[in-house]
């Protein structure tokens, strides 16, 4: 079959697939406390979900991701871990997942025996009060006890913190030392206008300009060209030897790279995070048993991939760029 290449050149070899909108936390920048979440039967099935990711390794993705909501929450999910993870050596380079921690006590083995290597913790705070405060349900110990179990199980830890204006931007100065001593790395993100949540979100909007400036301060940063295959662009901490990456959409945007696409766990493609075109997928999926339509509903959808999504903190309307939360896209 022939590789995904978008109208401007970029070969697509990199899917990030959302199992499941529901999640065990309520993180105050991703959801409304009173989420409604989607009726079983308009899921993707976990069979339906691996047949999706065996065409795009087919078409050339090289690197798939497994996110949520949070995905270890999905009943069955190892099913799917280990029907995509049997894809790598065969096309598929890389399986990884994004998790809030929660659920790696229980999971994280099965995870490395599947093909996981590395995985993302999404972790915005070290102060247990704090953290309660933005994930409203979650409990810090239990994540703790799934950051301890990631790294007996020999995955390669990444810590994703959103940067959020007044609630953590006094804490990232001992989330680089603790990252320093347990051998994790640390991604920063500016936090994004997508989905509508309780509150004023440009109230938390912190540009990680800043943050980095302040983090000059204390740690020496060296640009190095290290890429993961997604839009963190990353430093060397000198006194560490960890890597620092910045996910910046709102102030220096990470288009013009873009090798991702994104599925939801019911059949929606989104060639852009930030931008509301889509395709069908799942239309073309159980029409036939064949994967024709399906080939030819990814190629179609691909062709219409944009230059840049649409990001914009507008303080006059208070209104999210992308009105779909982030759970429903995948993280």
């Amino acid at each position: 079959m022939s590789r995904l290449v978008d109208p401007f050149g970029r070969e697509i070899s990199y899917i990030r697939i959302s199992v499941t909108d529901r999640c065990d936390f309520r993180c105050v920048y991703c959801m409304s406390e009173d989420m409604t979440f989607l009726p079983k039967k308009d899921l993707l099935t976990l069979e339906e979900l691996e047949r999706v990711a065996a065409a795009f390794i087919e078409l050339g993705v090289e690197k798939i991701r497994m996110t949520g909501g949070e995905p270890l929450v999905r009943k069955g999910i190892m099913q799917l871990f280990n029907g995509i993870g049997s894809h790598i050596g065969n096309g598929l380079k890389e399986l990884t997942v994004t998790t809030n921690g929660s659920q790696l006590s229980r999971f994280a083995d099965e995870l490395y025996a599947a093909g996981v290597r590395r995985v993302n913790i999404s972790l915005d705070t070290l102060d247990a009060a704090k953290f309660k405060a933005i994930t409203r349900w979650g409990h810090f110990e239990k994540v703790m006890d799934g950051l301890n179990a990631a790294k007996a199980a020999g995955l390669a830890v990444k810590i994703n913190a959103v940067a959020l204006k007044g609630v953590n931007e006094d804490e990232f100065d001992t989330m680089v030392a603790w990252c320093g001593e347990h051998g994790f790395d640390l991604t920063l993100i500016e936090t994004m206008p997508l989905g509508d949540i309780d509150g004023d979100r440009t109230d938390q909007y912190l540009p990680l300009s800043v943050v980095r400036s302040r983090l000059k301060k204390n740690w020496t940063l060296t640009d190095i060209p290290y890429r993961t295959g997604g839009p963190a662009r990353y430093m060397e901490i000198g006194e560490t030897g960890q890597k620092l990456g910045f996910i910046t959409p709102m102030t220096h945007n990470f288009c013009e790279s873009c090798n991702r696409v994104r599925l939801t766990c019911t059949g929606t493609l989104y060639m852009c995070l930030g931008q509301n075109d889509s395709a069908d997928l799942k239309t073309p999926l159980r029409a036939s048993e064949s994967d024709g339509p399906l080939v030819d509903a990814i190629h179609e959808a691909i062709s219409r991939k944009p230059k840049g999504h649409d990001f914009v903190i507008d303080r006059r309307q208070n209104k999210p760029a992308v009105g779909r939360h982030m759970s429903v896209t995948g993280g």
